[in-house]
């Protein structure tokens, strides 16, 4: 430019053009120290005070999370400059770069992750439409990418000061957590309080996360419950991590603060694959003393001798995984049955097993409910399924038949029969009635089906059964014997196929690992339809 103006107009360049590049020169300058300052005004969201009391409740700030979260320097944020649109109730002069979330994507193992962590500190955390909206930004990207989304919540609610706005955000957030639902990994990790309409996106994820005593779960608080049935409860009694990981089961694992919540996240999220396209990921088992070939000798004394006494199924569990790892999901709620992520040789499997340690292993309403999503998520994201097999059956009582254990306990054998990734199983010994044909039988399209010696598959157990039978006899026992005989063994299922082989314990490690590299490439497809209509 300058060359040809002085061309033009020799060697005098005109005054007009000199103030024109001085003016844009300014303006670049003005508008690079905005863009700083702003920037600085966004990482110090509330300001120092609001960062202080919320370190004093023991808590991280939003983009402290973030940064625990990700691996070094990989977080990218988006939308740092969004401002809330409201104009009303004073909320014009009360404006924060980002608003009250923090929104972006980053690196978790190395692996890509989209993020959104609500600022307790800028209002409170609560839900803006400007708020809402970079939520929904990240998470339809992350659906067309193909990766996780993970929410850290700590937000007071909707912002009243928005009205109808801020309830019309949560259903857009609703409905892409309902898109993405099967598609990616979604997982709420609740870190304060979330509260009203809320509650309902971290319940739709996949997987819901708690701190203890400073994170809460409720739609209506203890001021409203006050109010409308005179009853006094604390926030923590009402919809505390105790409550939603023991009672409800609303929530899957609750932490001891933000630092080990973040932590373990990091760990879990290894277990999951990116994407329903994604394969699972791959880690190398580090333990030289457990190889895919070994025999694992600590499992042929693992079942008692006496068919009534309990055992752990943990032990079971934990000698056949790699290294030992085992990522239980909602350890507290329904311990009557055990679920949770492991690696068998390298790759990510889904472990189910009966607790005999804990009401017989019994399948009641919430075990049923518990064990079934797990088993949906498990098929949605190809994601192989190892059930562990020692039920006398079906929890009997007047309360479990009340509170509908006939339609929750379909719930279970719905997913079972419906999934069509590997199913591999091992009746380690009872598989009575119902609970047997539930429990990934060879019935319900199960691939590889073993029993140990110790096995027993039947319709019941043999005191009710001869009960029943022999009703009326004199000579009760000798009958109940001769049923034992006859019954109470893995033989009369192998004998018709529906167990593939009888094992030895030790064994069932190495033939788990090779039946799950030929399984492999299992090709499962449903009849075409629109979507089955499960029990709920």
């Amino acid at each position: 430019m300058f060359v040809c103006r002085t061309a033009k107009y020799g060697k005098e360049i005109p005054k007009i053009f000199v103030a024109r590049n001085i003016e844009t020169v300014k303006h670049s300058i003005k508008t690079y120290e905005k863009i700083k300052q702003t920037r600085l005004e966004a990482q110090m969201g509330g300001g120092k005070i609001k960062i202080e009391n919320q370190h004093k409740k023991g808590k991280l700030t939003a983009r402290e999370r973030i940064h625990l979260l990700c691996d070094d320097n990989s977080f990218i944020e988006y939308d740092m400059f969004v401002e809330h649109t409201c104009i009303d109730f004073g909320m014009k002069e009360r404006k924060f770069p980002g608003d009250s979330v923090v929104t972006g994507h980053g690196l978790v193992n190395g692996r890509p992750v989209f993020i959104f962590s609500q600022d307790a500190t800028v209002f409170g955390g609560s839900l803006s439409s400007a708020h809402a909206r970079k939520i929904c930004k990240i998470m339809d990207q992350a659906i067309s990418v193909g990766a996780p989304v993970v929410g850290l919540n700590d937000s007071g609610g909707a912002r009243i000061q928005e009205g109808v706005d801020s309830l019309a955000g949560y259903a857009d957030i609703f409905q892409k957590n309902v898109l993405a639902s099967g598609v990616i990994p979604q997982i709420s990790l609740i870190m304060g309080p979330c509260a009203g309409g809320a509650v309902y996106s971290p319940a739709i994820t996949d997987f819901t996360f708690m701190v203890e005593n400073t994170s809460c779960l409720f739609i209506t608080g203890p001021d409203v419950i006050k109010t409308a049935t005179n009853e006094d409860v604390t926030s923590q009694d009402l919809g505390g991590s105790k409550v939603h990981t023991e009672l409800s089961g609303v929530a899957h694992r609750s932490f001891e603060n933000d630092i080990e919540a973040i932590l373990q996240l990091r760990e879990f999220m290894g277990y999951l694959p990116q994407s329903n396209k994604g394969p699972v990921p791959i880690r190398v088992c580090e333990d030289p003393c457990i190889s895919r070939d070994k025999d694992v000798l600590s499992l042929e004394s693992t079942v008692p001798p006496v068919a009534t006494a309990p055992y752990d199924m943990l032990d079971v569990i934990l000698a056949i995984v790699d290294d030992r790892d085992f990522f239980e999901i909602m350890p507290k709620h329904a311990k009557n049955i055990i679920v949770g992520f492991a690696r068998m040789n390298r790759r990510t499997v889904g472990i189910i097993g009966n607790q005999p340690d804990v009401a017989a292993g019994c399948l009641d309403i919430s075990s049923s409910v518990k064990a079934a999503r797990f088993i949906r998520f498990c098929d949605a994201f190809n994601i192989s399924i190892i059930t562990l097999v020692d039920v006398p059956g079906f929890l009997p009582g007047v309360q479990q038949e009340h509170n509908g254990c006939i339609r929750h306990g379909a719930k279970l054998l719905f997913a079972y029969a419906e999934a069509t990734v590997p199913k591999l199983t091992v009746i380690t010994r009872k598989a009575y009635g119902g609970a047997y044909i539930t429990s990934s039988s060879k019935h319900l399209r199960g691939d590889v089906n073993y029993a140990w010696p110790s096995a027993e598959v039947a319709v019941m157990g043999a005191k009710s059964a001869a009960a029943v039978l022999y009703k009326g006899r004199p000579n009760l026992e000798e009958l109940e014997k001769e049923y034992i005989e006859k019954f109470a063994s893995p033989f009369p299922a192998a004998q018709k196929g529906f167990v593939d082989d009888i094992i030895e314990p030790k064994t069932t490690r190495r033939r788990l690992c090779r039946d799950l590299d030929l399984l492999a490439t299992k090709q499962l497809t449903n009849p075409p339809k629109k979507h089955g209509n499960i029990p709920l």
